[in-house]
């Protein structure tokens, strides 16, 4: 069984979840007997030993970088020395026609394409081989918009290739009714596969935390509210400052970790020493491995504020590490865990209700980590994988599993 994956990005060089979902279901799919090439935007070493990973990269390019993210500006370096550089819609583009380019000598049973970036090229090779494919929905424009339209390109071409699927996975349900509401899509072509966790492939803590500075001041009284994700308006950060706001005025003793990057970090800054809370918010940039791993251990209650979030692992990685979540009713991940606070993204005085409560009482934070990491425990990326091999084989794919 062939399936080519089309895919933007891969752990160690991902800016967020999606490479993630995509590592994850990948490997559980390749111990079912899923032969996988997956096809990236750029060359790198993933040290990758259950799939095929290819870079859909034209003939004399020596190198190709990222200057940012992995969804920001290219500049690819010829064989003769010159350089090119490509914003993310050329780049796209040049994808779209060098996968077609690559699969002239491949012979596929399917291809599954994540996210409006690859969505074109699926459809050129539905096209040109008659390839069925499924498009797997991390997130629609207006979820990256922060509930709004977004970019009229972007727009448009979700619509166009998302009508052209011969079945649609969406992460959540959340991101159904938004495929629903945005494009038309009757909900009958569209079929939710939640993502989930390995907890045996969670790595365990190690050394002294990274976060050394707020270890002492916790051990002073302070308490750490963390966050980890894209700096972008998606993620409702500003209103989680405002509610940092109200907890600081009832609990002065708090700190709020941010871990992250994106366009709206400078902004929050500035928002935050004009609310009068600089010195209770620390952003620690971008981080991955131990880092990540100790920013969530060290907080005393994790905090997805999301104004809408197709889905969001991060709060199911901080209750791995001991700590409670509070999760945005906006979420996906809010469907499949029930040992965590809840709340309305715009309801910013619940918010600061809810956060005050898990620091003012010890008993509370430690039933919700109890119950949460028990729930955790029994998640697992096989039960994904089961659900996408029955989408396979109702599309007169058989595979063994």
């Amino acid at each position: 069984m062939k399936v080519l994956m089309l895919g933007w990005e891969l752990p160690p060089h991902n800016s967020g979840g999606l490479g993630t979902a995509c590592y994850e279901m990948c490997k559980s799919l390749s111990k079912k007997d899923i032969d996988i090439e997956f096809i990236l935007p750029y060359r790198a070493d993933h040290q990758i030993d259950f799939m095929k990973v290819s870079a859909a990269v034209p003939l004399g390019v020596k190198k190709i970088e990222q200057i940012g993210g992995v969804y920001d500006s290219y500049r690819y370096i010829l064989d003769n020395g010159r350089e090119a550089w490509l914003n993310i819609t050329d780049q796209h583009v040049l994808y779209e026609h060098a996968v077609l380019a690559m699969s002239e000598s491949r012979v596929f049973d399917i291809v599954h394409a994540h996210d409006w970036l690859t969505f074109r090229a699926a459809v050129r090779l539905k096209e040109r081989y008659g390839y069925p494919i499924i498009m797997h929905v991390h997130s629609v424009e207006s979820d990256r918009a922060g509930a709004k339209r977004g970019n009229p390109l972007v727009h448009e071409i979700e619509e166009t290739t998302l009508k052209l699927a011969d079945r649609i996975i969406a992460v959540s349900e959340h991101t159904k009714k938004a495929i629903i509401h945005d494009y038309g899509i009757p909900e009958g072509a569209i079929e939710v596969v939640h993502n989930s966790l390995n907890a045996e492939g969670i790595l365990p803590l190690e050394g002294n935390n990274s976060f050394r500075y707020l270890e002492y001041m916790k051990s002073c009284g302070y308490h750490v509210v963390t966050n980890a994700g894209r700096i972008t308006i998606q993620k409702g950060l500003p209103n989680l400052l405002r509610a940092i706001k109200k907890v600081v005025d009832k609990v002065p003793k708090t700190l709020l970790l941010i871990v992250g990057n994106g366009e709206q970090e400078h902004e929050l800054i500035d928002m935050a020493a004009g609310m009068g809370i600089g010195a209770n918010v620390i952003f620690a940039d971008f981080q991955r491995g131990k880092q990540l791993r100790d920013a969530y251990a060290v907080g005393d209650l994790f905090v997805l504020p999301s104004i809408t979030e197709p889905f969001g692992l991060t709060p199911l990685e901080s209750v791995a590490y001991g700590t409670p979540a509070l999760v945005s009713k906006q979420s996906g991940v809010s469907e499949i865990i029930n040992n965590v606070l809840k709340v309305d993204s715009w309801d910013i005085d619940e918010m600061a209700n809810q956060i005050s409560s898990v620091l003012m009482h010890d008993a509370l934070g430690e039933e919700l980590e109890r119950n949460s990491y028990q729930e955790v425990l029994n998640m697992s990326w096989d039960q994904t994988s089961d659900k996408i091999i029955d989408i396979y084989n109702r599309h007169n794919i058989k595979v063994e599993s």
